[in-house]
């Protein structure tokens, strides 16, 4: 039976430590130590070398094999997708690995959790590291047994001989091996596929049993000794501060020590303290009844009147005039006119992340430095950001991660993790940090309200013959300078810029659009409401033509080729990847497409009150498409199914695939159906489930799942789901009840 350590976090300095501690005896721990890749990769370092790429492999004489896995765990499995890449290529038996999480250090490369890259940006790096040591290991028991290393092989812990039978355990080399000299990455020999033993497989993630008997280590769940416990009332509006602050009550709450005002950030909101008044206690409970005593005024800010209904009245009009062109294919269209065109505005509210587990972290800071305990997506831009509010050097701060009681890009904004250590700095004592439901809620980083303009030029059959778009929103880009007021290109790429269609003039341009909040990036970030535009226009060209949604889709897609995007003003980004190693491949939309359908013929037939809807959309390099069935009882909306079809390339593990593909329906559908944060005088209005409700077991439809085979890279798999599920859902109304929404969310309309 496989069994695995909760949560570890190890630096390189401590992996004597990890080894004296489940080895079994210093001197196992001694000698472990001698063949540790990271050991080595430490004494490389401090002499000019450059070994990073082995920090992530450690062997003890006990066989056991320490994999680390440098990225964030908020449930998608990626603690125990990192292992399997690492254990295919080394060789390794499953029952013996020893999951370490890594902590924050520049030497593992990025380990920022965010844009569905941790499996395609790591891959080759981690397939590289595994083979690397598999082939110490192999020369190590060559030399032993005097033979030709090609004489030799590994597999599943142990190095066999080809011929005579003998074996050696990987524990049993790992002295012998740690002396030999480390072999450049592009020397060793990677596996062909149809080798994989762990890359396919769907093995229980390592996390599972700890999670399901309370044993796992999350950031609300940290213990510190010597600790004290903080909350904290913060500004309503961005931008106010504290006028009048009386804390008399507050202070006579059993429990509560401290009063502590901290003061607001100047410029940029970036990931700093949003200032207001902390309450320390000597546990939760006090903090929170203390924080309910205080009596707080509040200075007015350039907020202070901010209404979101307005501004998204601005939005749409804005939409609706020329705005800057940023990308241009063929000439403009000159001649418009309502006989020969449809337009149309998609219009999608503020959203927030609502994860389970509102943002938390521990931090204790002294006279050498600080150490942090968080559920953050992003321990080195923690460690960073941290260090700038103590004033103290990166090293000097060590961040340790918990497990993410899910994150959805949240937890990549370091914010909470500042507070804490500000205020154990500030009192000389560790303080603890939780923030409420409530909190997060009114104070988080928000996916920007936002309107589209979209139109078509149609031919004598009601044809698309080119396309001009517009879009309009808040840039993420604000919330890290002053006075920015368009999107950024990068924003602008995500399911906007890259539109496929085979279309000979298409004009897209974006608008200008202030910011009156923290505006962040959540799960699938710009692709949602693009998503929702480009795949709802879709279903209502089609039904103007009188076609299909799918036809209509295959039609503007056309042949299958690849997309490059040339000669038309827009420098795509394509998610930080080149378009050679993951082009816009039409054929691969056209893949999902079909297994959607062949998916739909199996249905049942539908009754009359009911309608399918469909959607695909490209984003994170993958391509997904949705199907949505739906019942229309007068105003109420019940989803019945929903089925997804994703290419993401070579999958590591199909089981994570289906799980996560499984969540962006549920996670699209709450955003669509529910999702909305709304401003009255600078505040945001919702504050708790009660009015930013997710989607619920009785709402849930069934769904079903199809990962398309594919050789191709391995591409994003969190996030690419999500964006056409919204579309799919309108599509699959307009289909049973007639009637078009285009602007969300639905229950504004609608019963759910």
């Amino acid at each position: 039976m496989t069994t695995f350590t909760a949560v570890q976090n190890i630096s390189r300095r401590n992996v004597l430590k990890l080894f004296g501690a489940v080895g079994g005896g210093l001197a196992l721990g001694a000698s472990g130590l001698a063949w540790s890749p990271m050991a080595i990769a430490q004494e490389a370092i401090a002499q000019g070398k450059q070994a990073q790429l082995n920090i992530f492999i450690a062997i003890g004489e006990d066989n056991k094999v320490y994999l680390t896995c440098h990225r964030s765990e908020m449930g998608q499995g990626i603690r125990t997708g990192v292992p399997q890449v690492l254990a295919d290529e080394l060789e390794a038996d499953w029952d013996q690995i020893v999951v370490v999480q890594g902590l924050a250090d520049e030497e593992f490369g990025s380990q920022n959790t965010d844009g569905s890259r941790s499996i395609r940006k790591h891959y080759q790096k981690m397939r590289q590291m595994g083979a690397t040591a598999r082939s110490m290991l192999e020369q190590a028991a060559a030399n032993q047994w005097q033979v030709s290393p090609s004489d030799v092989y590994a597999k599943a812990g142990k190095v066999h001989h080809k011929t005579n039978g003998k074996s050696l355990s990987f524990g049993e080399l790992a002295i012998a091996a740690s002396a030999l000299p480390t072999p450049a990455l592009d020397s060793v020999t990677l596996k062909p596929a149809s080798k994989f033993t762990h890359i396919g497989k769907s093995p229980t993630i390592v996390d599972m049993d700890d999670m399901l008997n309370g044993q796992a280590e999350y950031g609300f769940d940290v213990k510190v000794a010597g600790m004290v416990h903080a909350s904290i009332t913060r500004p309503p509006v961005l931008g106010s501060d504290v006028a009048t602050l009386d804390d008399s009550a507050a202070r006579q709450v059993a429990g509560v020590l401290d009063v502590i005002q901290i003061p607001i950030s100047k410029g940029a909101p970036l990931f700093q303290p949003l200032g207001g008044v902390a309450v320390i206690a000597t546990n939760s409970w006090s903090a929170l009844q203390g924080r309910k005593a205080l009596n707080i005024t509040w200075t007015e800010s350039a907020n202070s009147q901010y209404d979101s209904d307005a501004d998204l009245a601005e939005l749409v009009k804005r939409v609706g005039e020329p705005g800057t062109v940023i990308r241009q294919l063929g000439d403009s269209v000159t001649d418009w006119s309502d006989d020969n065109s449809l337009s149309v505005v998609y219009t999608v509210p503020y959203l927030t992340h609502a994860m389970m587990e509102p943002p938390a972290a521990a931090a204790s800071v002294t006279k050498d430095g600080c150490e942090l305990w968080a559920s953050t997506q992003t321990p080195q831009s923690t460690q960073k950001n941290v260090a700038g509010v103590l004033g103290l050097k990166d090293e000097q701060v060590k961040v340790n991660v918990t497990l993410l009681g899910g994150g959805f890009g949240r937890k990549s904004k370091p914010d909470f993790s500042a507070e804490a250590a500000w205020l154990s700095q500030k009192i000389a004592k560790p303080v603890k940090l939780l923030w409420s439901r409530e909190d997060e809620i009114q104070n988080g980083y928000y996916h920007a309200i936002s309107a589209q303009h979209y139109q078509a030029k149609l031919d004598g059959n009601k044809a698309p013959t080119a396309l001009l778009a517009r879009t309009g929103f808040p840039s993420i880009s604000s919330t890290f300078a002053e006075g920015v007021d368009m999107p950024s290109a990068g924003e602008l790429d995500l399911g906007f810029s890259d539109m496929p269609f085979n279309l000979s003039q298409i004009q897209l341009e974006s608008v200008k659009a202030t910011a009156h909040s923290r505006i962040g990036w959540m799960r699938s970030v710009c692709n949602i409401q693009h998503g929702f535009g480009v795949g709802s226009f879709v279903d209502e060209l089609a039904v103007n033509a009188g076609k299909p949604c799918i036809n209509m889709w295959r039609e503007l897609l056309g042949k299958p080729r690849q997309e490059k995007l040339e000669n038309q003003v827009v420098k795509y980004g394509n998610y930080g990847e080149t378009l050679e190693d993951f082009p816009i491949d039409i054929g691969r939309y056209l893949g999902v497409i079909n297994a959607v359908e062949k998916a739909m013929a199996k249905q049942p037939k539908i009754k009359a009150n009911q309608g399918w809807g469909f959607a695909v959309h490209r984003s994170f390099v993958s391509y997904v498409a949705v199907a949505t069935l739906v019942e229309m009882d007068g105003d109420k909306l019940k989803v019945l199914k929903s089925i997804a079809a994703i290419d993401a390339g070579t999958v590591v593990n199909p089981d994570r695939v289906h799980s996560q593909t499984e969540g962006a329906i549920i996670f699209g559908l709450s955003l669509a159906m529910m999702g909305e944060i709304s401003y009255k005088d600078g505040k945001v209005e919702q504050s708790n489930f009660h009015n930013y409700p997710l989607l619920r077991i009785g709402q849930s439809p069934e769904i079903e799942t199809i990962i398309v085979e594919s050789d191709a890279k391995p591409a994003g798999v969190g996030e690419p789901g999500v964006p056409p599920v919204a579309p799919s859902l309108t599509n699959a109304i307009f289909a049973a009840s007639g009637k078009r929404y285009r602007d969300l969310p639905l229950s504004k309309v609608l019963k759910m």
